[in-house]
């Protein structure tokens, strides 16, 4: 029987695609967001095909919350099997224009998080043998754009982190992947703001969440003689 799901940053777009994959596998998925009112829809569509979906309410930047929160759901729901850092911050701010306090948001949004939301992962998997964590990255993760030395340096300390924990604890049996998640995601916020980018749709040229998800499941159920590290996703119009 498939234990926990956590997915750190389910958000209405890939997160919440994510959640849904694994729910349809028998997974229990615990979905976090800053605010557990905004899970509700998300809670209610999984509910609604089956499923089962716990909603917490957590700010992932923070240590005295992600401890317990990691505890609670060990103890109350099950044991987490499956664990998703899923928390973007991409935000562009020329060089000159990027406070310190724009810059320690984006790196604690995106990268401390991410290695609170691996750490304590670990902690629970180690004992047990197995597991899988997954980091979601992004073009980001890879290479610097103007504008972008904030986001740009918080994804590559993810890529690292994940680079690290997957030597560290492929011994232990836990496989650690880093998605690069290369290109626009089919989202209202993509829809709203880039409606040229938007447009690409049409001829199949944005990433859709439920494709992507699709990837993340494939990844968890490799076997640990063929494991992948890293894969990167982009449509087929990206010019890379």
């Amino acid at each position: 029987m498939p234990g926990v799901a956590l997915v750190v940053g389910a958000g209405d777009a890939l997160g919440g695609a994510i959640a849904r994959r694994f729910a349809r596998e028998g997974y229990t998925v615990c979905v976090v967001r800053r605010t557990a009112d905004a899970l509700t829809p998300l809670v209610k569509e999984i509910e609604a095909e089956g499923g089962r979906a716990v909603a917490f309410g957590a700010d992932a930047r923070s240590e005295e919350v992600m401890v317990p929160l990691v505890d609670r759901i060990e103890a109350e729901v099950g044991p987490i099997e499956v664990a998703v850092h899923n928390i973007g911050a991409n935000v562009r701010f020329g060089i000159r224009e990027t406070t310190a306090r724009v810059y320690r948001k984006v790196w604690e949004m995106a990268a401390f998080s991410a290695f609170l939301t691996g750490r304590e992962a670990a902690r629970v998997m180690v004992p047990r043998g197995s597991g899988t964590i997954l980091f979601t990255g992004a073009t980001a993760s890879v290479r610097g754009g103007s504008g972008f030395s904030a986001f740009a340096g918080a994804k590559h300390a993810v890529r690292a982190l994940a680079q690290s924990m997957a030597r560290e604890l492929g011994p232990e049996n836990i496989h650690v992947a880093h998605s690069i998640i290369d290109g626009p995601i089919d989202t209202a916020f993509i829809r709203d703001t880039f409606p040229a980018i938007y447009a690409r749709k049409a001829a199949d040229g944005l990433l859709q969440p439920d494709a992507i998800a699709e990837a993340y499941w494939q990844v968890h159920r490799q076997p640990r003689t063929a494991w992948t590290h890293e894969l990167d996703l982009r449509p087929w119009s990206e010019t890379w």
